[in-house]
């Protein structure tokens, strides 16, 4: 059966910067709250039989609307992470591209430094796939992060893994799946609900 895997990237945290370099780990700042609140609604004619969220807290807030809404617990993933989970700072990919505009280019080639960029598109690639293996004929919700989906968006669409597009928060990317490998597209980057 196929799997319909419904990915939906963090509603906006909180901008951290660990002077010491510890991990930033920011939680959802008060728009962030609101925009999970929208998604949920967004998706409130939709039935899921799983939820599962990255271990960030800005994944993990987000999923907590739907699976109120949902009555679903959520099922920690660790490999949907983003790359950046060990980073000693956290700058929302908007505000880097102002901020660090070399950086944001590299980061949007693939090029990072402090990442090992094919690691994480394996574990990411293995995660989903287990996802999916444990689903047949199931439709599943992963709040998780920019990084993460642009990664299985180019696996689905059959190019070399990279950042090319930015999601929006809270935006919902949706895509048919199997353990045959046989994927598709059904939408990117859907954000209606934060509009108007």
């Amino acid at each position: 059966g196929n799997v319909e895997l419904v990915l939906i990237r963090h509603g906006l945290p909180e901008k951290i910067i660990n002077e010491d370099g510890a991990p930033a780990n920011p939680p959802l700042s008060a728009v962030g709250h609101e925009q999970a609140r929208k998604m949920a609604g967004w998706l409130a004619g939709e039935s899921f039989d799983r939820l599962y969220s990255s271990p960030m807290q800005r994944a993990f807030q987000t999923a907590e609307p739907l699976a109120r809404q949902a009555g679903l617990d959520i099922e920690i993933c660790e490999g949907v992470a983003e790359y950046d989970q060990h980073a000693g700072h956290y700058i929302p990919v908007e505000q880097l591209k102002e901020l660090d505009y070399p950086r944001w280019l590299k980061l949007m080639r693939g090029e990072m430094d402090e990442i090992d960029f094919p690691r994480f598109v394996t574990t990411v690639v293995a995660s989903l796939e287990q996802i999916i293996a444990d689903n047949k004929g199931k439709r599943v919700a992963v709040t998780c992060h920019g990084g993460v989906i642009n990664v299985w968006a180019a696996r689905v669409i059959g190019f070399a893994p990279r950042m090319f597009f930015n999601p929006n928060y809270t935006s919902i990317s949706r895509f048919k799946a199997s353990s045959s490998g046989d994927n598709s597209v059904i939408t990117l980057n859907e954000h209606f609900h934060l509009q108007g």
